[in-house]
């Protein structure tokens, strides 16, 4: 079996090498169906002539606009033009009725030609980038490159100097409501004196002013009824800007606009009749503010109005507007959500709002099945997912998981303790809410939410051990803006209890204490708190940054009323011994962007706790780790540290013991970029360790000390991501460059590096295949 299965994955391997190697061949001759006069359209370059641009802004100014160019070249990967080799495998302009030749085509592209290039085209669209930037008296020439079979364009921008904005009038009637709220906005206004012309920023500022309007109530106005006008007569490369209102805007556009009924139709289902827009017949009024056409009561009426903000007789804004949308979106309850104005029939200058609410199937379930393999190890887990919406008609999400899967040694001489088998339910409750006593209110932009969650897990590692584990949650998270976010758990319960410890693990916890305690029984409760920060959502930035910050406690009021006291005797609940600890970390990330294709990524992470009263160190559950494909690469997950203690070798038929800790520092930087399309690469530095709080004889140089930089792992590595938008697969190799647990003077393991050397190879080049970008 195991010879047929070697060829199996022998031939596995021929056939994809053989397929690549085929689409390699005929992207090596991606003129083969050309005809006689044909060019290949190889690229289009753009060359600025103007040495008052700074070197790197040229570059870019550069890159921009080839850009625009029109066509685009046939798409490369490593320079070959697979989609043009993928044709030419088809027979090229071969109309063969074949289905592999047909699919082959499909999948690529017909070549680009030099015959496609509109010159006179593209000279033009770039002069008018180039004026709409300032630059009003660019000019562009081209010249065509031939070389056999293949073409290239290139075009000369001569931008001349650019405008400037000399000075900005807002130049309209005060006399005017609309006037006078017009000139209300002048101070925010993106049109700055001194600052280069540019037409994006005129679109923005337009845009702007309309947006402003629409929270003063102009919903009928528009960034079309703004005229901005430009003199550039004055010389001297200025121009004046005089911000007018355009004569023919409507009459209703110039008028703000008050809010009269609000209907809402939480039961909406689209028919072809379109929406009804009119007053029910049987419409109640709730809370004198709101009719709400639900007949049948499958929401509470209260719940509902507190996600509306419109007003009757308030003024329409932009901001009520869209912030009752995204309320309605997020509330999870809804597949549609549309909203109408209508002209009120009994008030002028007044809007009627609907709201037409199409539910989600209120039951839904979902199953998945995963797979997971390693070097040593292989397995599946299932999923099966409950949700109930509007659990109790408030818009709350009840959701049960059960949960299954097994995993089991294939190959190597250790007996990991990794095997196992494991299955368990979760129950949990969202409301869409802050339950709290106090009158507790964050930022209205974003929908709180209470949660509580109860799981329950069984593991039976096989010939080791089996644990037990029960865990409940309760508690709130809150968005403050788009940057800041709150979790807020008052209550954290872990429970574990072990069970039916082997004798042969029994064995070995004697010799390897660490074994003793990932079966020890283990109890947490407290409250924890975790802050995050980020700006990485703005491309815009050179510089972003991520911050994540937590403090986790157990059992401290409890211990200080009980004083508990470990060398005395750890004080009990339930019969198990309760842990008292400390426990805050830190993740702090920063990304500079190099290029439009490119960006260098750092992460610095720093843990510390303090276990004092009823405990001498973490529960297991709790205590750090490093190592992993996420973390410090070059190492396998808890295969580092604490400190410079040395691993234990537990040798053939034994368990293998987690390195595990009460302090962590870890840090990272990769240099990321763009290879090709959807192909990026990256090269890494890794460095970290975990230390112990206290002295353990069993594991010399565990314990945190003012040297512990000295006993910092490092590894270095490269990988290939594929970027597929929804999805980025990551692959990664690395190998250690400082090993903590050797001799002060020998740490740094250039000197070894072997890579001709198989037996080197397998001990220290780590592979590992990822989801998603480590940080």
């Amino acid at each position: 079996m195991k010879k047929k299965g070697g060829h199996m994955k022998t031939n596995r391997h021929i056939i994809v090498a053989g397929m690549i190697s085929l689409i390699f061949a005929a992207s090596c001759n991606p003129t083969k169906y050309l005809a006689e006069d044909e060019k290949l359209y190889n690229k289009g370059h753009v060359a600025i002539h103007q040495d008052s641009i700074p070197t790197d802004r040229k570059e870019a100014f550069e890159a921009h606009l080839e850009d625009m160019l029109r066509p685009k070249p046939n798409k490369k990967i490593l320079g070959v033009r697979y989609k043009l080799g993928l044709y030419n495998m088809g027979g090229g302009p071969d109309s063969t009725n074949s289905f592999i030749k047909r699919w082959l085509k499909k999948q690529g592209e017909e070549p680009v030609l030099l015959s496609d290039v509109n010159r006179e085209y593209n000279e033009t669209l770039l002069r008018s980038r180039m004026e709409n930037l300032g630059f009003f008296n660019a000019y562009v020439t081209s010249d065509t490159t031939i070389d056999g079979k293949f073409a290239e364009v290139t075009y000369d921008a001569f931008p001349g100097s650019i405008y400037r904005i000399a000075k900005i009038d807002f130049e309209v009637d005060s006399t005017k409501q609309l006037g006078r709220d017009i000139l209300s906005t002048k101070q925010h206004t993106l049109l700055k004196p001194k600052s280069n012309y540019n037409l994006d920023v005129i679109l923005n500022e337009r845009d702007r002013i309309d947006n402003d309007l629409k929270n003063k109530g102009y919903y009928y106005f528009s960034p079309d009824n703004i005229l901005l006008e430009v003199d550039s007569s004055k010389g001297s490369h200025e121009v004046d800007m005089y911000v007018t209102l355009k004569p023919e805007t409507p009459q209703k556009a110039r008028q703000p606009q008050k809010i009269g009924n609000v209907y809402i139709y939480p039961n909406y289902e689209q028919t072809s009749g379109g929406l009804q827009l009119r007053r029910p017949r049987r419409a109640q009024l709730f809370d004198d503010r709101y009719y709400i056409i639900d007949p049948e009561n499958t929401y509470r009426k209260k719940v509902l109005a507190n996600h509306i903000f419109f007003n009757t007789g308030q003024m329409y804004n932009r901001w009520d507007h869209n912030l009752t949308i995204s309320h309605l979106v997020n509330l999870n309850a809804f597949k549609f959500v549309k909203n109408t104005f209508v002209d009120s029939p009994d008030s002028a200058n007044t809007l009627d709002v609907y709201y037409h609410l199409t539910p989600m199937q209120r039951k839904t379930i979902r199953f998945e099945v995963l797979g997971k393999t390693a070097s040593v190890y292989n397995g599946t887990e299932a999923n099966i997912n409950w949700t109930l919406r509007n659990a109790f008609k408030g818009f709350e999400t009840l959701n049960l998981t059960l949960f299954g899967g097994y995993e089991t040694q294939t190959g190597g001489s250790v007996n990991l303790n990794s095997s196992y088998i494991r299955y368990g339910a979760e129950v949990g409750v969202v409301w869409p809410r802050l339950l709290s006593p106090y009158k507790w209110a964050p930022a209205r932009r974003y929908i709180p939410k209470t949660y509580t969650k109860v799981g329950y897990e069984f593991l039976n590692r096989r010939n080791a051990y089996t644990l037990n584990s029960l865990s409940i949650n309760y508690g709130y998270n809150w968005k403050e803006n788009e940057q800041k976010q709150h979790d807020l758990a008052l209550a954290e319960i872990i429970y574990v209890q072990p069970r039916n410890i082997s004798d042969d693990y029994r064995a070995q916890m004697d010799t390897v204490p660490t074994l003793r305690h990932i079966v020890d029984p283990q109890f947490s409760f407290g409250p924890n708190y975790n802050y995050t920060y980020t700006n990485s959502m703005d491309a815009e930035r050179k510089h972003t940054f991520y911050a994540k910050a937590g403090l986790n406690t157990s059992g401290n009021i409890l211990g200080l009323i009980q004083g508990a006291n470990y060398d005395e005797g750890a004080k009990e609940i339930f019969g198990t011994p309760y842990a008292q600890f400390v426990k805050a970390e830190a993740d702090f990330r920063h990304y500079m962007k190099l290029t439009a294709n490119s960006q260098l990524a750092s992460r610095i992470m720093v843990g510390m706790s303090h276990s004092y009263g009823n405990s001498r160190s973490l529960p297991y559950l709790k205590q750090f780790f490093s190592g992993g494909p996420n973390g410090l690469r070059a190492y396998r997950a808890r295969a580092v540290g604490p400190g410079s203690a040395y691993p234990e070798n537990l040798g053939e038929n034994n368990f293998f013991a987690d390195q595990t800790g009460d302090f962590k520092l870890e840090l990272n930087t990769e240099y990321r970029a763009q290879i090709a399309g959807m192909l990026h690469w990256a090269a890494f530095i890794d460095a970290g360790n975990i230390w112990l709080q206290r002295e353990d004889e069993n594991k010399p140089g565990g314990k945190l000390s003012k040297d512990f930089y000295k006993e910092l792992a490092v590894g270095a590595g490269l990988g290939l991501r594929l970027d597929l938008d929804f999805l980025i697969v990551r692959t990664d190799f690395a190998i250690p460059v400082r090993v903590p647990y050797r001799d002060p003077g020998d740490r740094w393991v250039f000197k070894y590096i072997d890579f001709r050397d198989r037996q080197w190879r397998r001990e220290n080049v780590v592979f590992n295949l990822a989801i998603g970008y480590p940080f």
